[in-house]
């Protein structure tokens, strides 16, 4: 038993380190794309916020949206507000740009009840949208200066049909937030190496561009409308149908979209929970056999230690337990060595090199977390924005 136990930690170890050097090796492999301040853009864009009692953070947001170096006279702001039951709506009234717009999307759905009101407010948006690129963030997003100018240029160079591009999540020194940093971070690089290899697409819709005429092409979010989730990644994999070549990711300091991190163990789980949820919903059936290989390989990584009760003999109990226990420490040694070796250039795109001190200290959460989550993504129910999503 001890001797399967070890044959299969160490064939998904092969697999799974096989899988994060490719990653590291495409993520090293893809140009740093730098704006060109001298240079013109003519692409009009349509900025698309969808918002949800999102008072304490409207405010940050379309400050920094507003306060950037692309013209003004080239893009412009919606704001779509989703029932929300604070002051978002008076904030988005009240702010002082001519380019900001609001919408409300109770006007468009009356009393009707949905499964994805994130989709429809940004379909509805599209719809009013006079941009012929839509870039999309989320309230509670802080855009960098150059961010617009940077997208325009990346799109205008390069023919995207849709571009991904880079998201950080904000941390103190709090323990949970720090992990969700680190893993964000991971998240993101794997996001960067696939679509530029592409090997399979991943995006987050808290900074993502695509064209308009592409989004009414594939019929937008029409029969992925009923899934809760998935208004970044299952469009990528509608668009990547139609344009597997012209789906690409946008390596820039300049695009950088920083987030804030959720405060609490249960509203960390109900969003990777939410993420979870539409696995099986993909499109792209190249994502499924990575994310089958990465949970077992660590939900075995998390019952292993447990097994021991169940193999051990009386009659040599010790020398059992310190091999299969010693096998358990040095497959999670060999994981974190791994991980770290992608995990390092990735951060050095973010300037946070520093918090991979940190990396070792949170490597067995992370395996649990990834066990609970994944489960729960598939056979649980989640919170999301005060709603309870199956």
């Amino acid at each position: 038993m001890v001797t399967v136990i070890i044959a299969t930690s160490l064939l998904l170890f092969i697999v799974y380190a096989a899988l994060i050097i490719y990653y590291r090796r495409g993520w090293v492999a893809m140009p740093v794309f730098t704006p060109d301040e001298h240079l013109s853009s003519k692409t009009k864009i349509s900025v698309v916020i969808p918002a949800r009692n999102e008072e304490e953070n409207i405010t940050d947001c379309l400050d920094s949206v507003c306060r950037q170096s692309y013209p003004t006279n080239l893009f412009e702001v919606i704001v779509v507000d989703d029932h929300s039951t604070d002051g978002t709506a008076a904030v988005v009234k009240s702010f002082l740009a001519p380019n900001v717009k609001l919408l409300s999307l109770q006007d468009f759905t009356g009393g009707d009840s949905l499964n994805s009101y994130k989709k429809k407010a940004i379909e509805i948006a599209i719809q009013h949208a006079a941009g012929e690129l839509i870039v999309t963030t989320d309230a509670d997003c802080i855009v960098p200066f150059q961010w617009l100018q940077t997208i325009a240029q990346f799109y205008e160079q390069h023919n995207a049909a849709l571009i991904a591009a880079p998201v950080y999540i904000n941390c103190g020194f709090n323990f949970l937030q720090i992990f969700q940093s680190l893993d964000f971070m991971t998240l993101q690089g794997i996001t960067g190496a696939s679509v530029y290899k592409k090997l399979h697409s991943m995006c987050n819709g808290a900074n993502l561009a695509y064209e308009k005429k592409v989004f009414v092409e594939v019929g937008g979010f029409s029969g992925i409308d009923s899934i809760a989730s998935g208004d970044d990644m299952l469009l990528m994999h509608k668009i990547a149908k139609n344009y597997p070549d012209r789906v690409l990711f946008l390596k820039s300091t300049q695009a950088i979209v920083h987030t804030q991190p959720v405060n609490s163990l249960k509203a960390f789980f109900n969003q990777r929970i939410r993420w979870a949820s539409k696995a099986d919903k993909y499109q792209d059936k190249t994502i499924l056999p990575v994310l089958i290989i990465v949970y077992f390989f660590n939900l075995l990584l998390l019952v292993m230690p447990m097994m021991q009760l169940f193999v051990v003999e009386r009659t040599a109990i010790l020398r059992v337990q310190f091999s299969l226990v010693g096998w358990w420490l040095l497959i999670l040694s060999l994981k974190t060595i791994i991980e770290l070796c992608f995990l390092y250039p990735v951060a050095g795109l973010f300037s946070k090199q520093y918090l991979l001190w940190w990396f070792p200290i949170m490597q067995p959460f992370h395996v649990i977390y990834t066990v609970i989550a994944g489960w729960l993504g598939k056979f649980g129910t989640y919170q999301w924005k005060d709603r309870k999503v199956k």
